[in-house]
């Protein structure tokens, strides 16, 4: 069930979904385990969608540690509501991750340790992509991880213009197989 719903909401908007599938586990693990859960204060997960990572980083995250899911998507933003309303400590907002520094100051959120992004950089508009990541690397902390995928390294080089170390993996088990990129800002 969970993958037609994906399904539809790829056909509906491609270019922000960007994915026919939701990610496998083991592309989901490989997202977070770079994170240290014990000393991270505030961790944003940029375009949760149902929630595969949200699923990792709720598990491992320590209570105190506030976690902010920014979701386009209305039917994946109601889904995320419906799923993840009862937990301590995490913010929901349906919104673009363009807007991230707002929510912050609302927050009163000066820098956050870690950004986990599911955004299709590939085919979002490219006003909208350096938006994002200029933003990310403004919000992260100096020794932060801006953590996401892609399924090809096409926009390796330009991502790097954001981040001055990306360290990347491919995850084979994963439809189809996917990139994931660690980026630093120093």
């Amino acid at each position: 069930m969970k993958w037609i719903k994906f399904l539809i909401e790829y056909f509906k908007s491609p270019r922000t979904v960007g994915a026919i599938a939701p990610s496998s586990d083991k592309l989901a693990e490989n997202m977070i385990n770079d994170i240290d859960f014990q000393s991270a204060k505030c961790i944003v997960e940029y375009g949760p969608g149902t929630g595969v990572f949200t699923d990792k980083l709720l598990k491992n995250k320590e209570k105190n540690t506030i976690l902010i899911l920014i979701e386009y998507n209305e039917e994946f933003y109601r889904q995320l509501i419906e799923k993840y309303a009862d937990y301590d400590n995490i913010l929901i907002i349906n919104d673009s991750a363009e807007n991230i520094d707002k929510y912050l100051e609302g927050y009163n959120i000066e820098k956050v340790d870690y950004i986990v992004s599911g955004l299709p950089f590939a085919s979002l508009p490219k006003n909208v992509s350096n938006k994002i990541l200029k933003k990310a690397g403004s919000i992260l902390r100096k020794d932060g991880l801006f953590i996401t995928f892609q399924y090809t390294l096409l926009k390796k080089e330009y991502i790097s213009n954001y981040f001055k170390r990306i360290d990347y993996k491919k995850v084979w088990l994963n439809l189809p197989p996917a990139y994931v990129l660690k980026c630093r800002i120093s």
